[in-house]
């Protein structure tokens, strides 16, 4: 990944093709990154109704291997290792020792002794460093593989039918992952995504990122934006790293519960157990507002509480967004009232997810 002249911003492999496809360059987590292109309602409801590709190149890659491998996973994080199988993906949190997370990630399981976990932009360099910090005391490699890696995310209804026109072999199923030549070019293809739509993951070398990046494009794939990534992944309540999940809370008020197997002794375990036993003092819940208005991060709720995400629903067309309440008022149907600038919005705890097809 290069670093641009002018400043410490990094680049993606991808850099020079935003910019020819008119996409507007920013700052994101110390990355010129694309925030959109034709504008943010065109390029989310074009991954809800046909195919978009995002370039997400900046999240970071750690390889685990050896013989103790699967031993120091289990350790480190909070989803039970013992059920990933080779070809598998798994979703989970790493926690510190009194239960706050530090990061949330997919690991793929990519060989018997082997493993890849995708780390969050922000965070890849203080989880490769826990992660090196808890791997002492166990048999095996970490590697940061970030520097070497590409990683592109198709997504929508058709993107399986576009991604397979280009591969050699049919593709991994949900959560499943496996490689393939796309386009023939060897790579990690899984079949996981950050949208709630249909689709695949590309993790390859970064040489080959604007080969395939433009193969999608003939394909139809239309090129999205990280404003509608946001977007899409909102309506469909999947947590962003720094809005909905921090270091001060855990899991468990974040509605991760799920994720968490406190028996595997991981790093956090029992603090995780407390708060399960004890029931969290508050909770995650998303929301719809009922009139006018959009509610965004740090925007308090009356009677306690904060908004972690908040925006326009493209496919809705309303407000919506998460929020961090008190337990008690955490029930589906339960009436809050923001406060937007000053200005009290009505809104209505509602189900996950917002918006389903």
């Amino acid at each position: 990944m290069a670093t641009t002249e002018s400043s410490s911003l990094r680049r993606t492999p991808l850099y020079d093709a935003h910019v020819a496809a008119g996409g507007k360059i920013v700052d994101f987590a110390g990355w010129e990154m694309p925030v959109q292109y034709a504008g943010i309602k065109e390029e989310h409801l074009a991954v809800r109704s046909s195919v978009g590709v995002f370039d997400v190149s900046h999240m970071g890659e750690i390889e685990t291997f050896g013989p103790g491998a699967q031993a120091f996973l289990q350790h480190l994080l909070s989803n039970d290792l013992d059920k990933l199988a080779v070809g598998g993906a798994q979703y989970s949190v790493l926690c510190r020792e009194d239960g706050g997370v530090i990061d949330d990630l997919f690991t793929y399981r990519t060989g018997e002794d082997r493993y890849l976990t995708v780390t969050n932009a922000s965070n890849h360099g203080k989880d490769l460093a826990w992660f090196r910090r808890q791997a002492e005391s166990f048999d095996c490699t970490v590697v940061d593989s970030a520097e070497a890696s590409a990683m592109l995310a198709v997504q929508g209804p058709l993107a399986r039918e576009v991604v397979q026109a280009l591969s050699d072999q049919p593709l991994p199923g949900k959560f499943r992952t496996g490689r393939r030549r796309i386009d023939g070019l060897d790579m990690l293809v899984a079949g996981t995504g950050y949208t709630g739509e249909d689709g695949v993951e590309l993790i390859m070398y970064a040489e080959h990122a604007p080969v395939v990046w433009e193969a999608l494009l003939r394909r139809g794939a239309q090129p999205i934006g990280l404003a509608a990534r946001d977007t899409l992944r909102l309506e469909v309540c999947y947590h962003l790293y720094g809005n909905d999940l921090m270091e001060t809370r855990g899991p468990i008020e974040a509605g991760l519960g799920w994720a968490c197997k406190e028996d595997t002794g991981f790093v956090g375990s029992e603090a995780v157990r407390a708060v399960r036993t004890a029931g969290p003092s508050e909770k995650l819940v998303p929301f719809t507002i009922s009139g006018p208005g959009i509610a965004r991060q740090g925007n308090p709720v009356v009677g306690g509480g904060e908004v972690t995400s908040g925006t326009l629903s493209p496919s809705l067309g309303v407000g919506i967004g998460m929020a961090y309440v008190p337990a008690a008022a955490a029930e589906v149907g339960t009436p809050l009232q923001i406060d937007v600038r000053g200005k009290l919005r009505d809104a209505v705890v509602a189900t996950k997810p917002l918006y389903q097809r």
